[in-house]
């Protein structure tokens, strides 16, 4: 779908407008409450200076962990403090999200200023996109702009709720650089790939992939699938897998997964396995017909390594979501490390390369491959949902291009 950006605004409709602006400030913070990694926060700034210098007034709004109601650990004002230094002005902070209090300090916002409001999760409406609270958030502003795809498969209040009370009230609801950013080369694999196309799928379990599996077989010359929902397919083919995490109820959809798909499925041949998945666990590797009964399966091996990087060369288009092992874990850590570094050659060559967010973008930052890659998505689930043909109700809720046919 062509959603309208920030760019389809004239500038007289930026100035002086009281713009909400949804963003992904969702980030890690340590026992003193100070940031950690500020990558999301960082891709948000094009959206938010382009709105600035411009002369708009800025009500940033983003959620930030999972807090049971109002929890002042959770709290972002120490992200206005960190955006204070990265946009090298003041970010005045709110620590409300709607009422008196808020509207006051909207209304004190002259042009160019931004204001951040308090957690949107600290209020139960959010995650029920409740209309109450969908309402108040429209009340707050002229325009609405969404650039946290990271929570666009999320139907809540300050992602959805509130855009579609501004477009009733005939005003506009867009997206925003990063969001234009994601939903371009998310859009761009599904609909015309570079063809060899491979898709490399790992992580934890079938279950939470299967969609994007069957989505993605018909389009993909190749999909590669590793982690620990490779044990299902493993206990499909009718291999040992040890005490390996295996979802047993999910292992004849992968019998028929893997008929299916015949050849353009590839698994791994080997792996590192160990008595525990633990840091300090004795490891060591085997063919994956060699595991034994007492053995957990954490890692790919070396042949399989190799073989994985030589089904990506020379791959035009390559997407990549989850890890091959429990990367966390020093001995279970080459394998993910490995395939982050296949990837980038994949780059190197001029090829298009896509990594999911979550687990697998830190694996690349963890390689040193991010900045190697074509487009690092600040959305795992997100993209996940988008590759496996789900309308995103974050993406659905914004006004369409002209047109735009969906």
């Amino acid at each position: 779908m062509q959603a309208k950006t920030v760019v389809d605004l004239p500038d007289h409709r930026i100035s002086g407008s009281r713009i909400l602006v949804r963003v992904d400030f969702n980030v890690p913070l340590d026992p003193d409450r100070r940031i950690t990694d500020d990558i999301r926060i960082v891709r948000a700034l094009p959206t938010l200076s382009y709105l600035l210098e411009r002369g708009g007034r800025l009500i940033v709004t983003s959620h930030l962990a999972r807090p049971k109601g109002v929890d002042p650990a959770f709290s972002l004002r120490p992200v206005a403090e960190h955006l204070s230094g990265l946009l090298d002005f003041p970010v005045r902070f709110c620590p409300e999200l709607v009422g008196p209090v808020a509207q006051k300090a909207v209304n004190d916002l002259d042009d160019g200023q931004l204001l951040l409001l308090e957690n949107t999760r600290f209020h139960e409406g959010e995650k029920k996109n409740d209309p109450e609270l969908s309402r108040e958030l429209a009340d707050l502003c002229d325009l609405f702009v969404n650039d946290a795809f990271g929570s666009a498969h999320r139907a809540h209040a300050s992602t959805v709720g509130a855009a579609e009370v501004l477009r009733e009230r005939g005003r506009e609801a867009v997206g925003g650089f990063l969001m234009e950013k994601e939903l371009r080369y998310l859009g761009m694999a599904l609909e015309a790939p570079d063809r060899p196309f491979a898709a490399v799928l790992g992580g934890a379990k079938i279950s939470g992939k299967i969609e994007v599996i069957q989505s993605l077989l018909p389009k993909v010359d190749r999909l590669i699938i590793g982690g620990a929902m490779a044990n299902t397919f493993f206990k499909a083919l009718g291999l040992e897998t040890g005490k390996s995490l295996v979802e047993e109820e999910r292992v004849e959809l992968a019998r028929e997964t893997l008929e299916e798909a015949g050849e353009k499925i590839l698994l791994p041949v080997d792996c590192v396995v160990a008595p525990e998945i633990s840091a300090g666990a004795p490891t060591r590797e085997a063919e994956r017909a060699a595991v034994e009964p007492e053995e957990m399966i954490g890692d790919i091996g070396k042949g399989s390594r190799a073989l994985f990087a030589d089904a990506l060369a020379g791959a035009g288009t390559v997407v990549w979501n989850g890890p091959m092992g429990v990367f966390e874990m020093p001995p279970f850590a080459g394998g993910t490390l490995a395939l982050a570094e296949a990837v980038a050659v994949v780059s190197d060559h001029g090829g298009t390369t896509i990594v999911g967010g979550g687990d697998s973008a830190s694996a690349a930052e963890q390689a040193g491959v991010a900045d190697r890659l074509s487009h690092v998505s600040t959305g795992g689930g997100a993209s996940l949902e988008f590759l496996s043909g789900a309308v995103l109700p974050g993406v659905a809720a914004l006004d369409k291009k002209e047109g735009s046919s969906s």
